[in-house]
């Protein structure tokens, strides 16, 4: 085995590791938006955001946790997996901006992503999305040398 390979295969596991964890997150977060603290929770913590009002907000919130979950269990079955990460991208960008907003305009809600009343820790959104952003430049990156190589 030559080492080009051996690497190659690291990275391979590397990149299947991350995708499972990153699918399983989005999994965990779309159900426990759905079967946890539940969607009419969810609906509230969409409509604080005061971006869309009725009926768009019940609509962003029934739809948004079935897409996590959908997206995320394909990304760990390695199923339509570039579909999988462009929707959990978009969802991020979608989070992103809806935070920013949020941040702007100094409102004091919750974040809705865990079904808790802590307040948004801007600060940490900001951690958590660029650490998103990085993983899923990444696997999308995988994804185009495995399509680019042949690996």
């Amino acid at each position: 085995m030559s080492i080009r390979k051996s690497n190659s295969s690291v990275i391979d596991v590397a990149a299947l590791i991350g995708r499972v964890v990153l699918g399983c997150w989005f999994v965990y977060s779309g159900g426990l938006k759905i079967f946890g603290t539940g969607l009419d929770r969810f609906t509230r913590d969409v409509a604080n955001y005061q971006i869309v009002g009725p009926p768009f907000d019940v609509i962003a919130a029934f739809s948004v946790p079935w897409l996590e979950m959908i997206a995320g269990l394909c990304l760990m079955l390695g199923v339509l997996r570039r579909g999988a990460l462009l929707t959990i991208a978009s969802l991020v960008v979608v989070f992103c901006i809806s935070i920013g907003w949020a941040w702007f305009h100094n409102l004091d809600i919750s974040c809705g992503c865990h079904g808790t009343d802590a307040p948004i820790q801007y600060w940490n959104k900001v951690a958590e999305f660029t650490g998103y952003f990085l993983l899923l430049a990444w696997l999308w990156w995988m994804e185009r040398r495995e399509e680019v190589l042949g690996f």
